[in-house]
């Protein structure tokens, strides 16, 4: 594995800072250096490693569920499987179960809480990690993500500004398009015209 992972961060540098050589040996490191990443955290280069030696054996496999919780790209197990059962994740363009068994060099692409996710797996782990350790493990190369929304919605009050006044109610109602006729802003509502105006005596219809 250490081979695979040393090849990986050869070509692995568009995916930002590597610096995972140092926990990989001599090699590594000096592949590193010629793409010009920073040196990894001793600390963080051992909890890498670590993580490393808990995951399988040399060969061994991951299940992509797990996987891609142990590396925070969800927030727990029952989420990941769920993402696969939905049909949000794919490994190398294809749809794949909660029990696939994901390789290094596979790519993952994730659709979860509204944010797409493509990541190269550059490390098998089986357990849990940090950030700064999950961000050694792949490679990513995922979209922006999406602006947030500059304006609030309409029909929404600043919080603490208190009960709204008969005027703000009828602002609300005419910005969530309750205004209609017969309602507010229409014949008899407030702020409408009213109905003596259209209505002559008797109730019947004016003339013009």
């Amino acid at each position: 594995m250490a081979s695979e992972d040393a090849d990986d961060n050869v070509h692995g540098d568009t995916g930002g800072r590597d610096g995972t050589a140092p926990a990989q040996g001599a090699g590594g490191s000096s592949a590193a250096g010629a793409a010009g990443a920073e040196p990894l955290d001793p600390k963080i280069a051992a909890a890498v490693a670590a993580a490393e030696a808990a995951g399988p054996s040399q060969g061994g496999t991951v299940r992509i569920d797990s996987w891609i919780w142990a590396v925070r790209l969800v927030k727990t197990r029952s989420l990941g499987a769920a993402a696969c059962r939905g049909g949000h994740v794919h490994v190398n363009d294809e749809r794949v179960k909660p029990a696939y068994s994901v390789r290094v060099g596979d790519e993952v692409r994730l659709r979860h809480e509204g944010r797409d996710r493509v990541v190269i797996v550059k490390r098998l782990i089986r357990k849990r990690v940090g950030a700064p350790v999950a961000v050694q493990c792949y490679v990513d190369n995922s979209p922006p993500p999406p602006p947030r929304e500059s304006v609030a919605p309409a029909g929404l009050r600043d919080r603490g500004a208190g009960r709204p006044t008969k005027r703000d109610r009828r602002e609300l109602e005419r910005l969530r398009g309750l205004g209609g006729t017969g309602g507010v802003g229409g014949i008899g509502g407030p702020g409408g015209p009213s109905p003596g105006g259209l209505l002559g005596p008797g109730g019947r219809p004016r003339s013009h």
